[in-house]
């Protein structure tokens, strides 16, 4: 029984990854391309002022995969192979829920695991650190921005724990409603503190050594030794604009998984079970019956 519902589970995590992608190769890819022309025109200002300065410059390294590569099957693959396995984890938790609480709707349950999925997992997360396009990172801090973020998740995520246990615990003193709103602002502590506390982008040892004392890694402007800006700062339209898009493709593939596993997890709890599992389940008793005939009177 619970094969079933991992099927389906995995089944809609493909679902939701490939309508994400679907919206994201539509209204987001735009946006990555304008990012990748930035930093190509960027680069080749700053290859002029290093030349203009008597410096050595780099040989262009060559692409592994072209553009028509990446901003079609990468990105596709990218996005199934994660909604898949935020399906996974999100089964996981399904099941054991379920067990606990089997008088939720199954359809009731699994939209509220998604959503609390998509906050812990991705949105809290990303108000600390929200997606950035092409052009925005530096090659030296990928270690360590990898490392704050899936700080930052683990946080979101232990928090969520906690509050859900402390609304259970909560419920028969202060109400559903009490509980509910107490073990939210108990997140919402919680995650503000890890915030708090995780450095920003800009803040990363060797930004500071780089670039400067700034809140983010978003490019500024180049200037040549003279102060004279040579190219502008990343534009804050295509950074908004990524960071949107990237959200709702989030959203798309969460809301696609809780509503509709919720859905087939409804049919598949209403379903009879099977005959040879009914069978197993009559033989007991139908031995006891037997048992009950021949015993002496």
């Amino acid at each position: 029984m619970e094969q079933r519902f991992i099927y389906r589970a995995l089944g809609t995590g493909l679902l939701g990854g490939l309508l994400a992608f679907v919206f994201a190769r539509i209204f987001a890819e735009p946006f990555i391309q304008k990012a990748i022309d930035y930093e190509s025109g960027r680069d080749a200002a700053q290859e002029a002022l290093d030349k203009a300065a008597g410096l050595a410059v780099p040989a262009a390294e060559a692409e592994i995969f072209t553009r028509t590569v990446q901003r079609n099957i990468g990105i596709a693959t990218g996005m199934v192979l994660f909604g898949v396995a935020m399906a996974g984890l999100f089964v996981v938790a399904y099941l054991i829920v379920s067990r606990r609480f089997p008088q939720i709707r199954p359809r009731v349950l699994a939209a509220l695991l998604a959503g609390a999925g998509f906050v812990a997992l991705y949105l809290v997360p990303f108000v600390k650190y929200p997606a950035n396009p092409p052009a925005i990172g530096h090659e030296d801090t990928i270690g360590a921005r990898s490392g704050v973020y899936v700080a930052m998740v683990a946080v979101s995520l232990v928090a969520l724990v906690l509050a859900s246990v402390a609304a259970y615990r909560l419920a028969p003193r202060f109400g559903a409603w009490g509980a509910v709103l107490l073990a939210a602002l108990g997140f919402v502590v919680l995650t503000g503190i890890a915030m708090a506390a995780l450095p920003a982008l800009g803040h990363l040892g060797a930004n500071r050594a780089e670039y400067g004392n700034f809140a983010t890694e978003t490019p500024q402007p180049l200037e040549a030794p003279d102060g004279t800006i040579v190219y502008p700062g990343f534009p804050a339209d295509v950074l908004f604009k990524f960071r949107l898009y990237s959200l709702i493709a989030q959203m798309i593939m969460w809301a696609t998984i809780g509503l509709v596993f919720g859905q087939l997890a409804e049919r598949l709890s209403a379903a009879p079970a099977p005959a040879s599992r009914k069978a197993e389940g009559a033989t007991p008793i139908a031995e006891h019956q037997l048992g009950d005939s021949a015993a002496p009177a």
